[in-house]
């Protein structure tokens, strides 16, 4: 057989938690759930199918972005993904994420009620609309990263390709898209955790745009080609110029996030970036694609613990590396760091959210989540 496929990540499918009816399992970035469009045997299903035997079903109860890693449920019989699934679309799992954000991120508890609006299908774009459906979500600040003082390289870098030393001279075009992006480079980055209390596409990563921190290597919504310097901040932009950028992106042009620039990926990793490459397959005649870097493998959002509300089951994953406190910075550069995540139901306890609504009831209950990636 003759076939065309991106490559994914090596990194293995984890195994959270494994019983008769379910495999709870933590999602590797950059691997989407199902086949679809390129992507075929580099999927979660037919990666699991391919370990376990050709012979078994996979039935995922949950979805997660192909971006987005953490915690997926996936059903071993009809009967345990239907019941899974109705807690599920029920709100009656509890969900939180954790992403890695622009800038400094406010303290305190962060709510954000923007109705949120699919504008392309195609190209998987979402904005806040006053006429799209009702989404909220609530952020918490655990931790913000100052930039690096006293370097060049002014962010923290979390790729394991070599960079730049102050002693190997830069290229013209690494110093051209440097200069591009020095409005960016002295911002910091946050660890932020995130409570949706609602289920639409892309939630958080549109609600984080918004509110002016979107996640920092979204190619989406952190992208400046396509948003400009304020990157669609209090939903700056106009849809069809917009839409005409993105439709550029891994085709005539590569899709970089601020991280990219941000954080200083040396000039080859930079290069080294999914696009089309105006070649032909010389079989089949398919446009060929670049394979994508190791920095476009994901975003930093990740699903760190689904718990009944119930109190049934709760599982959770650590926090993925660049959520950790960087080595590189002295200790005192962290801010507000929190040595040890208090339980979610005393963060959801503490949130002042008005009771005038059901969620908010319910929030303050602790119970009634719905995730949104």
């Amino acid at each position: 057989m003759h076939r065309h496929e991106p490559p994914v990540t090596a990194r293995p499918i984890g195994i959270v938690h494994e019983d008769s009816d379910l495999i709870v399992i933590n999602k590797p970035a950059g691997v989407p759930v199902h086949p679809a469009g390129r992507y075929n045997y580099n999927s979660v299903v037919e990666i699991m199918r391919a370990e376990r035997g050709i012979s078994w079903n996979p039935m995922p109860c949950n979805r997660l972005d192909r971006l987005t890693s953490g915690i997926m449920f996936i059903a071993k019989h009809a009967k345990a993904a239907e019941e899974m699934g109705v807690q599920i679309k029920t709100r009656t799992v509890k969900k939180e994420y954790i992403a890695r954000v622009k800038g400094e991120f406010p303290e305190g508890d962060i709510e954000c009620s923007q109705p949120i609006l699919q504008i392309s299908p195609k190209l998987g774009l979402n904005r806040v609309r006053a006429n799209g459906k009702e989404a909220r979500t609530i952020f918490k600040r655990l931790s913000y990263i100052p930039p690096q003082k006293g370097t060049k390289c002014e962010s923290i870098v979390s790729y394991s390709a070599p960079m730049s030393t102050p002693e190997e001279p830069k290229s013209e075009r690494e110093l051209q898209r440097e200069a591009k992006m020095s409005w960016a480079k002295k911002e910091g980055y946050s660890i932020v955790r995130c409570f949706p209390l609602t289920g639409r596409t892309h939630q958080i990563r549109v609600h984080l745009q918004f509110l002016g921190h979107p996640i920092s290597n979204d190619p989406i919504y952190c992208n400046q080609r396509v948003w400009g310097q304020n990157l669609g901040k209090g939903g700056e932009g106009e849809d069809e110029d917009i839409i005409a950028r993105l439709s550029r992106m891994g085709k005539d042009e590569v899709a970089e996030a601020v991280a990219y620039h941000d954080e200083m990926v040396e000039e080859y990793n930079k290069r080294k970036a999914e696009k089309m490459t105006g070649e032909l397959c010389s079989i089949c005649d398919t446009p060929l694609y670049s394979d994508p870097g190791v920095h476009e493998l994901g975003i930093y959002l990740h699903a760190k613990r689904y718990a009944c509300e119930e109190g049934r089951w709760d599982y959770e994953t650590p926090l993925p590396d660049w959520a950790l406190p960087p080595a590189i910075p002295a200790i005192e550069d962290v801010v507000d760091t929190t040595p040890e995540i208090p339980p979610l139901v005393d963060t959801i306890r503490g949130l002042n959210l008005e009771s005038t609504t059901k969620a908010a009831e319910a929030y303050e209950e602790g119970c009634h989540f719905e995730a949104a990636q």
